[in-house]
C-alpha cells in the first residue's frame, strides 16, 4: 500500500464523551480495523482521536465509532492529513 492511499484523520467529540468509557470503547473498536494512532480526553472536557490508515479502514472505523459512542457526541468535527506514518497501533494517551 503506498502513501498517498493513507491518511490521517483528527477527530474531536464534543458532548458527554468524559467518564463513560469513550476511550477504550474507542481502542476496542480500532482493533478490528487496520488503523493506527491514539484517543485522549483533553482538559476542555472534549475528546481527541487521531487515526491513520487506508481511506476505507478509517471510514469503516469512524462509522464504527459513531454507531457506538454517537449517543454520547453532541459535536464531532474532522480535518483530513496525509498520513504521517509515526504510528504502529492505536493506543489511549493520558
Amino acid at each position: 500500500m503506498s502513501t498517498k492511499e493513507l491518511q490521517q484523520r483528527e477527530f474531536f467529540f464534543s458532548g458527554r464523551v468524559q467518564g463513560v468509557g469513550f476511550r477504550y470503547t474507542a481502542r476496542s473498536l480500532a482493533a478490528g480495523f487496520k488503523v493506527a494512532g491514539f484517543v485522549r480526553n483533553l482538559p476542555d472536557g472534549r475528546v481527541q482521536l487521531v487515526a491513520e490508515g487506508a481511506v476505507e479502514e478509517i471510514d469503516r472505523f469512524s462509522a464504527a465509532l459513531q454507531k457506538e459512542l454517537g449517543q454520547y457526541i453532541l459535536i464531532r468535527t474532522e480535518t483530513v492529513r496525509p498520513a504521517s506514518g509515526k504510528f504502529t497501533d492505536f493506543e489511549i494517551r493520558f
